[in-house]
């Protein structure tokens, strides 16, 4: 990052972009898309109807190193947007992100012993059934929940401590399957195998700031949202 200090709704959207290439995914996960010349994060967001303050906030939490939970409920951070971004980043791990790798996966293999293809493939069709699973539940369970509350209706069967205790690090298995491929790939390394393994170098990071974002941002917000009311 080339910038010191937080984001402000009067810096450009595209100086965000050119500073820290990964909020093109965060801003997609809002529903922006690009095209937005040279107006400023505040005008981009509201032509989008995405609540500024709730964008910056997820911006500026993903630009620091340095995370800490949010205390309290803050009342100004919109828990719609940000259920939104989530699914949304949902839908990019599930259709597409996982997906295109598992084709560029197989594509890779393709000149590789049978069984050790089948090994690999297996492993990585295991985990991406895990990531559907976990954020599946989150879709079907969690956000219906947190939506509720947001209305002030308390489900006395539900908390979002629920949530937090099974709320495990999903990115874990792309760890192996990357130390698979690189310590034990049978056969000689090609363009598209770096390829499929820079996509999941990228892909664990993703996963990893997404959980930062479920578990510093919105895990703390329900929790002081359940006990206000």
């Amino acid at each position: 990052m080339y910038k010191t200090g937080e984001y402000r709704e009067t810096d450009k959207m595209s100086d965000l972009i050119c500073d820290n290439y990964p909020m093109v995914l965060v801003m997609s996960r809002f529903g922006i898309a690009l095209g937005f010349g040279e107006k400023n994060i505040g005008e981009v967001c509201r032509t989008n109807q995405v609540d500024v303050y709730t964008f910056l906030k997820v911006v500026n939490f993903l630009a620091t190193d340095v995370h800490e939970p949010i205390t309290g409920y803050d009342t100004r951070l919109s828990l719609d947007t940000l259920i939104t971004y989530l699914h949304n980043a949902h839908d990019y791990f599930l259709e597409f992100r996982l997906p295109n790798i598992r084709r560029k996966l197989s594509e890779s293999l393709k000149d590789c012993p049978k069984d050790a293809a089948f090994v690999i493939t297996r492993f990585f069709d295991e985990y991406a059934a895990e990531v559907k699973k976990h954020m599946n539940y989150e879709e079907k369970t969690v956000f219906p929940y947190v939506r509720e509350l947001a209305r002030g209706i308390k489900n006395p069967k539900y908390n979002i401590t629920i949530f937090r205790k099974h709320h495990d690090q999903i990115e874990m298995k792309l760890v192996e399957l990357k130390n698979i491929l690189i310590k034990y790939f049978p056969g000689e390394g090609s363009n598209l195998l770096n390829s499929v393994l820079f996509d999941i170098f990228a892909t664990e990071q993703d996963l990893a700031t997404h959980n930062q974002v479920e578990d510093f941002m919105f895990v703390p917000a329900i929790l002081a949202l359940e006990k206000s009311i």
